[in-house]
């Protein structure tokens, strides 16, 4: 190689071997923001999408005119079961309870970890499909216990709490009325409780499921 094409070619070399510095730190930027995002819109614990992406499947939902359900399971006396097994136990039933969740078929769209103990569901259609689900849901956490870390075999109950869209009502006073239905069925109204608008009519409970008046 004479000295006049080696020049060229060194600097060539140079212009890659720089090129190739510049795109590991931009593969790495990308890898550090897509796990940044995952973080920002799924729960560390379960791997569920947290309250976040929650609210932001339900407003997508919401928009496209979608008829949809919100139901809210909350476990009962998790605290003691945390207590008692440990904090690492307590994640590990939280993690067993979501896996049971997310399995769920349709009308069941999206399953969720709102906060501690809390989970919800969005669900596709209407009253009928969301009773539906709310009582496979229920059943899905009581259907065989979850053995835990130290070999104890707990079974968890649930209250659960659920209503429908309706034209006019907002993603987050919907979720505030399957929350307040959710512990009214805590309260003892019954293990399923459905929100019922203090418009509309009374409507009997279906088996363990009952209405909010």
């Amino acid at each position: 190689m004479s000295p006049l094409t080696a020049v060229p070619a060194a600097a060539a070399a140079g212009i890659l071997a720089g090129l190739l510095l510049t795109a590991i730190p931009l593969w790495r930027l990308r890898r550090a923001l897509h796990t940044a995002l995952h973080h920002a819109h799924h729960d560390d614990t379960t791997g569920l999408p947290n309250r976040r992406a929650f609210l932001a499947a339900v407003d997508d939902t919401h928009h496209s005119g979608r008829a949809f359900g919100l139901i809210l399971l909350d476990l009962d006396e998790f605290k003691q079961i945390n207590d008692r097994h440990g904090h690492d136990a307590g994640n590990q039933l939280l993690t067993a309870i979501g896996h049971r969740l997310t399995g769920l078929p349709r009308p069941v769209l999206l399953a969720a970890r709102l906060s501690g103990d809390e989970f919800a569901l969005l669900v596709d259609g209407g009253a009928d499909a969301t009773s539906q689900a709310a009582q496979l849901a229920a059943t899905a956490i009581t259907a065989t216990p979850v053995t835990l870390a130290d070999g104890s075999a707990v079974t968890v109950d649930a209250s659960v709490g659920y209503t429908t869209s309706r034209l006019g009502v907002a993603t987050r006073d919907l979720l505030g009325e399957a929350d307040t239905a959710m512990y009214r069925a805590k309260r003892g109204a019954g293990r399923i409780y459905r929100y019922q608008p203090a418009s509309a009519a009374a409507e009997p409970p279906t088996g363990r499921c009952r209405d909010r008046r």
